[in-house]
């Protein structure tokens, strides 16, 4: 697959977060609603990067600490996620009661979804600082085809 594209789309990725994740800008419903699309945008990251991750799995012991590293940060990442994901929808205040559900337990689940976005955007900032060599030297590629 074209490395460029799968950059663009990134970055697209990227945009939306950045967009979801201020609900004082976006108002609670819409970030919402565009979350629960992140989620499925998300997913098809990973499956587009499914290579690299694979490869990264099983060749972590021959590699440089940086590469563990990154295991360890992704699979932090995608598992806050999914609990920031999951406790954003258990204090729904839009997406529940469209479908007449009402989950209990909000002072519960309202900070643990606070901690677990910050968590997030730490583990993200952190996702980014580790991938930034391949960033560059994909973005100074002249054929965008080359694959690592």
């Amino acid at each position: 697959m074209d490395i460029k594209k799968l950059l663009i789309f990134d970055v697209v990725v990227l945009a939306c977060y950045l967009f979801v994740a201020n609900p004082a800008i976006t108002g609670f419903a819409v970030h919402e609603w565009i979350s629960i699309g992140l989620v499925i945008v998300l997913f098809v990251h990973c499956a587009t990067h499914f290579d690299w991750i694979v490869d990264t799995i099983l060749h972590a012991r021959n590699r440089k600490g940086v590469r563990l590293v990154k295991i360890v940060v992704d699979i932090l990442l995608v598992v806050v996620f999914m609990v920031c994901s999951i406790s954003g929808i258990m204090v729904s205040g839009a997406v529940l009661p469209t479908f007449g559900l009402f989950a209990t337990g909000y002072f519960f689940w309202d900070p643990l979804h606070a901690a677990s976005a910050k968590l997030f955007l730490a583990l993200f900032l952190i996702h980014i600082g580790l991938s930034w060599k391949m960033i560059i030297a994909t973005l100074k590629r002249k054929n965008g085809n080359q694959e690592e």
